[in-house]
């Protein structure tokens, strides 16, 4: 049997953004059948936040979309771009803080790409950090990543076809 392929959700803090995609992600997968073909995981680029759970406003707006929000919140690892093969960033600070962690490590697999290029109903190029404002960028959170976690599928399935 072929080893899953592994994707690595990372956020700032790793309490809002990238565990809300690794939830979302791993309903998708559960939905599609595609549990032994896909590993999903999620952390932060700011280790302030480990191990603690997804905020808590995240995790009511995921609930009511019918998610349930599992895991803590941990920091992005160098061991990370060995173990994951593709890592989406959810912002341009985010791949700017992984791509210098990632620096100098030749022979890392792991793909940094940008979240919402797997987007294909919104033209928003970051997923930006509902932290500071009200319910409504939670909701915006979610749209955005529901629609990513589906283009995530799309693209890997016609990869592996």
């Amino acid at each position: 049997m072929k080893d899953p392929y592994k994707i690595l959700f990372v956020c700032w803090g790793n309490i809002c953004r990238s565990p809300t995609a690794e939830n979302v992600m791993r309903a998708v997968i559960e939905r599609e059948g595609l549990v032994d073909e896909i590993e999903v995981d999620s952390a932060g680029t700011l280790h302030m936040h480990a191990g603690n759970r997804p905020d808590s406003r995240m995790t009511v707006a995921a609930e009511a979309r019918g998610y349930e929000m599992k895991g803590r919140a941990r920091g992005i690892e160098v061991e990370d771009f060995d173990d994951f093969d593709l890592i989406l960033v959810m912002d341009f600070d985010n791949q700017s803080e992984v791509l210098a962690l990632k620096e100098g490590r030749q022979g890392a697999k792991g793909e940094v790409r940008l979240f919402c290029e797997f987007c294909e109903n919104f033209e928003d190029q970051v997923v930006p950090d509902p932290y500071y404002g009200g319910p409504e960028g939670f909701e915006k959170v979610l749209d955005l990543i529901e629609d990513g976690c589906e283009g995530i599928v799309k693209w890997r399935r016609e990869i592996i076809a």
